[in-house]
Formats: structure tokens, sequence, C-alpha cells
């Protein structure tokens, strides 16, 4: 895979616990020529050499990589679940691909980014934030 485009990094609160560190969120453009199962699978292979357990949901855990879309493929489940199914309704997945890519469409609904980003909840606007230095 080569690294096409790399947005700035974004922080946004711990969930479900606010009160853990706040998350640091990021979205890179990649070319590659796998499919996206295998895309996935070289991502939950990154995720466990940096210690992450696939146990109970929402675990705590040290690094979380989506697959948001891939060509703009829309599948359902047993491979990946494409576009991921709540990327559009998250403000720390949609303000940095907006950064990168801000002519993205949504391969299932069809709405342009920003209009992804205008229509999220202000509150949850207001506490991502593009971090300094990016």
């Amino acid at each position: 895979m080569l690294v096409l485009k790399r947005s700035g990094f974004w922080a946004s609160p711990a969930w479900p616990d606010p009160s853990d560190p706040p998350y640091v969120n990021a979205v890179i453009e990649v070319a590659s020529t796998l499919t996206s199962g295998e895309i996935l699978a070289c991502l939950h292979g990154i995720e466990a050499e940096f210690g992450r357990e696939r146990s109970v949901r929402n675990a705590p855990r040290p690094l979380d990589l989506d697959l948001v879309d891939c060509r703009g493929e829309v599948s359902q489940a047993p491979g990946p679940l494409l576009p991921h199914p709540r990327m559009g309704s998250r403000a720390f997945v949609l303000c940095p691909l907006a950064q990168i890519a801000p002519d993205w469409v949504h391969p299932q609904t069809r709405e342009g980014i920003a209009a992804l980003v205008e229509a999220l909840p202000a509150a949850d606007l207001d506490v991502t934030r593009p971090l300094q230095n990016n």
C-alpha cells in the first residue's frame, strides 16, 4: 500500500468514557491492489502489533484502525461492511476526511462530505478539533 494523502491529527473525547484521555484521529488515503478484505486484515494485523486484543466491543485499546471506504464499494457481512456503517455520524472521521478529500461522496447516500459535516450535531463539532502542529 502506498500512502497518497494524510490528514492532520484531530482530537476528540474518549468514548464511551469521556474521562479517559482524548483520542487522536487521522485519515489516510492509500493506493492498493488489495481487496477490501485484505486491507482490513492488514489493519487488524497492525492493531495486533500494537497490542490490541479484540474482546468486548468498545473495550479500551491502544490503536483502532478502520476501513472507512474502499473504491466506493458497498458491501455487507461476511466481508467488510463498506462504507463503514457509522462513519457518516462521526465528526472524528468526517472532519479529517474532509481535509484530504473535499469532493468525497458517500457511496450509499450520495451525500457530499460538506453536507455530512454540516449535518453533524454542533456539540460533536465543538469537541472535535485539529491538533496544533499538523
